[in-house]
């Protein structure tokens, strides 16, 4: 049975931040995520998961400037220093949360620089990144995103990011697979997760159109979790979704997996 975590940055924003932990946990949900947890102490986050019984699957490094619509920084070539100033932070915070991983954004292609370039400098920072992460007891997992969503955004396909895999060659770099972000750009959802299976170990769920909770939209889910599981994926599933209505409204497709 699929292990589902709540997207608490998504999920459950009718109450505060801090708040919706205990409300993922009355859901029912055994772990949750988010997107960035640095502008909350470290005591209050742990403290809010080991009160409510959480486990926390994941949650992403610094991404440079989010409110001035930075989504990462990982294929600028000029703020490579800054990148790995920011890693101690995603490190430090990893620990102290127990979060198993942590999800690298590449970051909106700088307008200018060659297509090699971005690669370079991606690749550079991942060989960076990977051991020293590996070294703290965190996996290190990289997103493909639809540039739908994201116009610019440098990783957008399965196919990239495994290239990009190849090429750095860690055993501690691994996709984060989105369902939603994949299905926009290229479709072909079962057997291009069961080719990639060894490679991922995370991956995030919503429905197009909309990016609403699943059974909204085109995607068939309950295809899909019976898939996941033949094929044997033992990772957390993030639900990383905008509720239609209220959260607990929407929560319907949830009931089957509310087990502990």
């Amino acid at each position: 049975m699929p292990n589902f975590a709540a997207n608490i940055s998504m999920m459950f924003n009718e109450v505060g931040f801090l708040d919706r932990f205990e409300a993922a946990s009355k859901a029912g949900f055994r772990a949750v995520e988010f997107l960035f947890p640095y502008e909350h102490p470290k005591g209050k986050l742990a403290e809010a998961l080991k009160r409510n019984g959480l486990e926390l699957a994941l949650h992403n490094m610094v991404p440079g400037d989010w409110s001035k619509g930075e989504r990462g920084i990982a294929c600028h070539p000029d703020r490579i220093a800054e990148f790995e100033a920011n890693l101690p932070k995603a490190i430090e915070y990893a620990a102290a949360l127990q979060a198993p991983q942590v999800n690298c954004l590449a970051g909106i292609a700088p307008p200018g620089v060659a297509p090699e370039k971005l690669r370079e400098t991606f690749v550079r920072n991942m060989k960076y990144a990977a051991p020293r992460l590996k070294d703290a007891g965190v996996r290190l997992v990289t997103e493909p995103i639809n540039n739908r969503d994201i116009p610019g955004f440098y990783l957008n396909t399965s196919a990239q990011a495994e290239s990009i895999l190849d090429e750095v060659d860690s055993d501690n770099l691994f996709i984060q697979y989105d369902v939603y972000h994949m299905q926009i750009m290229e479709g072909d959802l079962a057997p291009t997760f069961e080719r990639l299976l060894p490679k991922i170990r995370h991956m995030q769920i919503a429905d197009t159109p909309g990016r609403h909770e699943p059974g909204t939209g085109e995607i068939n889910y309950d295809f899909l979790f019976r898939h996941f599981d033949r094929v044997g994926y033992q990772g957390w599933i993030g639900c990383e979704y905008k509720p239609a209505t209220g959260t607990v409204d929407g929560l319907g497709w949830f009931e089957p997996f509310k087990k502990r």
